[in-house]
């Protein structure tokens, strides 16, 4: 069976960038909004209403794992959704899997709880938090794949930011959502307040149907299919010819981890006993942090396209292994002004160097006939293990749940690995985009370059 693996002929027809660009931000702050609000709930509702038969220490640690469960089905869906998209289209993937969230999502709001039908209450929050990571494995890589793919050469990494802009203003919405519900009394709180933010998902479906049906598929796309360039197997043309990109992705997109640590472990450790502060307090340093980040992804990824992806990256990566500790620290001192300062800075300026700038960095390594495969593998993977982070930082901070000092070490060390990973690769801002993911000194031909599988 052949696959050709790059598009032949003249460079694709001018994108539309702006277009496409909306359409990813407005979507993932749909998705992720959905996404995220399951975060909050595990921090703080979730070990009372689906694990109530079990201690405090192990409800939490059991709730926490379920927000984990979401990103081991994501490699899954990266493998489905990856295939779909590269067959047939970015479009596509960015409609169904909108629609999968936001009902994965309404769904938990009307789940009964551990008081009502014992284990079945946890099994079922876990088959839907399963959807919603089959949803996400295919919703950054085809948006991502779908702004990169419409945007200018030259600005790649400044309109493909906007998906990470996007699911920054998901993560506000959520936080926003979630500050009346978590400050309810608790009575109200555990028995329906908390059941409000799902339930309001079921605005998402409509909203992504409406946005993305009418968003045209990416020139260089069409040009592929076109020229019959479309892979008839991408997973198997990407393991043969792209594996080491996949691996270095894959590695890359540990830096993650801060992002689950600073919204799911640290708001867990912060409103716990040992330190006490009010949940209210922490979900406005989440706000603030993310604000913040609004402003600071385009800016870097701005950079990105003068200078390359790989020295803005390693500003995010290196410097989030630095501010990580710094963050844990001003929590356990209990000092609300350093919270919001050390919180503004690790996840709003800082980590948003790495996160603004990935989607176009991870992009940029793989040709139009796995593009979205290889995004999707390589950064599910890497975002499984950042998810399960969070129980990994449960078991090492201790019974107590004190031990910040150990989840920073261990947080630090994901990044360095990230940090080596994006060293090893080349620069890719200034490469052609008919030319990305070929080997150095090769160009898109006419006369193709074909891969037999």
């Amino acid at each position: 069976m052949t696959a050709h693996d790059a598009v032949a002929g003249s460079p694709a027809p001018q994108g539309k960038p702006r277009k496409a660009a909306f359409a990813a931000w407005i979507g993932s702050a749909l998705e992720y909004y959905d996404f995220f609000i399951f975060g909050s709930a595990a921090a703080l509702v979730f070990p009372k209403v689906f694990f109530s038969g079990s201690d405090t220490a192990s409800a939490t640690l059991q709730s926490l794992a379920t927000f984990g469960v979401a990103y081991a089905a994501r490699p899954i869906g990266a493998v489905i959704l990856g295939h779909i998209g590269d067959r047939l289209g970015r479009r596509k993937i960015m409609v169904s899997t909108l629609i999968l969230m936001g009902l994965a999502t309404f769904l938990i709001g009307c789940l009964p709880t551990y008081a009502q039908v014992g284990g079945l209450a946890p099994a079922l929050l876990i088959t839907l938090r399963v959807l919603q990571g089959l949803s996400a494995a295919g919703e950054q890589a085809s948006a991502n794949s779908m702004t990169l793919e419409h945007a200018p050469a030259d600005r790649r990494g400044y309109f493909t930011s906007f998906t990470l802009n996007g699911t920054q203003a998901g993560q506000i919405l959520a936080t926003l959502v979630f500050i009346p519900v978590a400050a309810m009394p608790e009575h109200q709180l555990l028995t329906w307040g908390w059941r409000i933010p799902f339930l309001a998902s079921a605005v998402v479906a409509v909203a992504g149907w409406v946005i993305r049906r009418k968003l045209e598929e990416t020139p260089v796309f069409e040009q592929a299919a076109a020229n019959n360039a479309v892979a008839k197997l991408p997973l198997a043309v990407l393991l043969r010819d792209h594996w080491a990109e996949v691996l270095r992705v894959m590695c890359a997109a540990l830096i993650a981890t801060v992002s689950t640590i600073f919204t799911v472990w640290a708001l867990s450790y912060a409103t716990s006993d040992n330190v006490g502060l009010e949940k209210s307090v922490m979900l406005w340093v989440s706000v603030s942090a993310n604000g913040a980040a609004l402003l600071s992804l385009p800016l870097w990824a701005k950079l990105s396209d003068r200078i390359g992806r790989k020295p803005v990256f390693l500003v995010g990566s290196v410097g989030s292994a630095v501010m990580i500790p710094l963050y844990l620290w001003a929590i356990s001192t209990g000092s609300y002004p350093l919270i919001f300062l050390t919180g503004i800075l690790t996840l709003g300026v800082v980590y948003s160097a790495a996160n603004g700038i990935w989607p176009s960095l991870y992009g940029e390594k793989f040709t139009t006939a796995v593009r979205l495969s290889g995004m999707a593998i390589g950064t599910q993977i890497g975002f499984a293990i950042a998810g399960f982070a969070v129980t990994f930082a449960a078991e090492i901070a201790g019974p107590d749940g004190s031990n910040w000092q150990g989840v920073a070490i261990f947080t630090a060390v994901l990044c360095a690995i990230s940090s080596l990973s994006v060293l090893s690769g080349r620069e890719t801002h200034r490469i052609p985009t008919e030319d990305l993911g070929l080997k150095p000194g090769r160009t898109a031909t006419p006369a193709r370059e074909t891969a037999t599988v």
